[in-house]
């Protein structure tokens, strides 16, 4: 590991990063220069937390008006290190708590991703997310398994966006849980996520009013469903459906709306419609579907957890049930590889059947690092229906309609390797082929099946 660079080492870094010209650089040389900025960045952030945590330190609330940020005007360290740097208040107050974190080793079962970021190898949100996602050791779970989580997380780091970094951090917490047999502990974040749950309206002077609020991932489920259904063809939904969901889709696509007004639109509607219908609903009326994942093993063995199509965060069993008791059971069997039911090649699309199963296994576009979920995408044939290939579940991947452009347009492929999918990228200029080594393994985004691969 590189020592601590000192401050003539940084300047001396900002200083080249500064003479950068990005339109005398090659492609490579350009997406090598943004790689070099930004390990730059991290290491110029990670002295700025440890300035940060030392004017923490310097202004405690021990110190009285004595404390260096009283002394210059400041309310808190953290308004001091805004005033210093003209960073935004979230950003000046995660400054201060990853700096004193590193500084203090108060959550020692931290230490790899602390002292990845000291030596510039992750951001502080990064730490941040890890932190808030894998949470503290309890009876059931040892400091010492929240530190090989942590180390598996550092590796995962460069591979990952910042979000599908906090949703394996969470899911890594899940699994210790489980493997643990601690069947409060999921249970227990569920209700406290549960208990943030909040909506507020705040009526404007110009007669507007401002809807503010923080959904757990149930409710999170429900809305984004209803507001999805309504958006996502402007957003890059699907585009190969039948031909009703066909002119359903250019309808939004040419509503003269933006896309916030359409999502506000469909969710006034959809309350609209439940208050009206709500004095003639028959009693135990069915609930907007809400697809739920869960291994059969879990529910036989009643330990586990299971998880909400498009979220992230794990929820009980005792969900499970309740929800598929109110909204009926459809089983979709893979075995211990994950692969599933080939349904053969009678029709070009996917029926409504298969994309359920492929979303169930896949999560979402299966593009590194792509956030889309599984009603945004659209099914890839990896071998080209045109050219033979079959309309079946083992040869059908979720990808979004940017990504299935990609494969299609620009040379890209998608190959399986048994229940393996990779992603092929084209050959260089002059070059025959890329090497093997540079495919990418497409991983799964459904935290459901990544739980059935494990625990097989």
């Amino acid at each position: 590991m590189n020592p601590s660079p000192t401050l003539v080492d940084l300047a001396s870094a900002a200083s080249a990063c500064a003479r950068i010209v990005p339109t005398s650089l090659s492609d490579d040389e350009l997406m090598d220069a943004q790689r070099s900025v930004a390990a730059s960045t991290r290491l110029i952030e990670a002295t700025a937390a440890s300035l940060a945590a030392e004017l923490g330190l310097r202004s405690s609330r021990d110190l009285g008006n004595a404390g260096l940020a009283q002394r210059r005007g400041a309310r808190t360290p953290e308004a001091l290190v805004q005033e210093l740097t003209g960073l935004s208040g979230p950003a000046a107050r995660r400054l201060v708590k990853v700096g004193t974190l590193v500084a203090t080793a108060s959550d020692p079962w931290l230490a790899p991703v602390t002292v990845a970021f000291t030596a510039g190898e992750v951001s502080s949100e990064a730490v941040d997310v890890v932190r808030a996602g894998l949470g503290a050791p309890t009876l059931f779970v040892t400091a010492s398994d929240l530190t090989a989580a942590a180390a598996s997380l550092v590796e995962l780091a460069p591979t990952l966006s910042l979000e599908r970094l906090a949703a394996r951090a969470r899911e890594f917490r899940d699994e210790l849980d489980a493997a643990a047999l601690d069947p409060s502990a999921v249970a227990l974040r569920e209700a406290g996520l549960r208990d943030r749950r909040s909506l507020r309206l705040y009526p404007q002077p110009d007669g507007m009013t401002r809807l503010i609020g923080l959904l757990d991932p149930e409710s999170a489920a429900v809305v984004s469903g209803a507001i999805d259904a309504a958006t996502s063809p402007r957003l890059g939904g699907p585009r190969f459906v039948d031909t009703s969901d066909a002119t359903t889709a250019s309808a939004i696509v040419e509503d003269p709306r933006t896309t916030e007004q359409l999502a506000l639109d469909a969710l006034v509607e959809h309350i609209d419609v439940a208050v009206r219908a709500r004095v003639s609903l028959a009693p135990g009326a069915r609930r907007a579907d809400v697809r739920v994942l869960v291994t059969q093993r879990d529910l036989d063995n009643g330990s586990g957890v299971g998880f909400l199509d498009g979220q992230t965060a794990a929820i009980s069993l005792d969900t499970v049930r309740r929800l598929a008791c109110d909204g009926g059971v459809i089983p979709i069997l893979f075995d211990d590889s994950g692969a599933a039911l080939n349904l053969g090649r009678s029709q070009r699309l996917h029926s409504a059947r298969q994309r359920i199963v492929i979303a169930a296994r896949d999560g979402g576009c299966l593009a590194p690092n792509c956030d889309r979920p599984p009603s945004w995408c659209e099914v890839h044939h990896i071998n080209e229906f045109g050219r033979g290939g079959s309309t079946s579940v083992d040869d059908g991947v979720l990808l979004c309609r940017h990504h299935h452009m990609l494969v299609h347009n620009n040379g890209w492929r998608v190959e399986r390797t048994a229940s393996t999918y990779w992603l092929i990228p084209p050959p260089d200029p002059g070059q025959q082929e890329r090497s093997v080594r540079q495919r990418v393994e497409l991983q799964t985004k459904s935290p459901a099946m990544r739980r059935l691969l494990v625990s097989a």
